[in-house]
């Protein structure tokens, strides 16, 4: 009897032991990954400035960026901060090192004032979610037209 309790206390500890190294080269493996993993590098670290444009003007930009990780970049969705703003994305994988581009468009109907928006990247990265910013100065129509004048 002494001998099967000693035998389960063993087999337990050894089983723990086990677990214990699988959870420890999990955590080992998911930080050799972590630098490894697609990375969404932006040629421009600072918000964008569209500068002023009148009120109902479109204006647009394309924030390029590189995959700097070691396997291909899936961005998955992209959202906005308001509907004034549309990006537009790849849907295809882009490769490790390869560079591509996110079209933002933003429609100033009723925006009158200084913008600020941000959209979200959501992609297979760590962490999984990026963002790009800009802003622009939209002037009242009628500002506009009379500065014309």
């Amino acid at each position: 009897m002494k001998q099967l309790a000693y035998l389960t206390v063993l087999v337990g500890l050894t089983l723990g032991q086990i677990a214990c190294d699988n959870r420890r080269q999990g955590e080992a493996s998911k930080e050799a990954m972590a630098g490894k993993m697609p990375k969404i590098e932006l040629k421009e670290k600072q918000v964008f400035d569209f500068g002023e444009i009148t009120e109902g003007d479109t204006v647009e930009h394309n924030f390029q960026f590189t995959n700097a990780g070691e396997f291909p970049l899936v961005i998955n969705n992209i959202t906005a901060s308001c509907g004034c703003t549309t990006p537009e994305w790849p849907r295809d994988p882009i490769a490790p090192g390869q560079e591509s581009s996110i079209k933002v468009r933003f429609n100033s109907k009723g925006k009158v004032g200084l913008n600020n928006k941000t959209i979200t990247i959501f992609a297979n990265t760590e962490p999984a979610m990026s963002d790009l910013q800009f802003r622009v100065m939209v002037k009242p129509k009628s500002e506009a037209n009379s500065t014309k004048s």
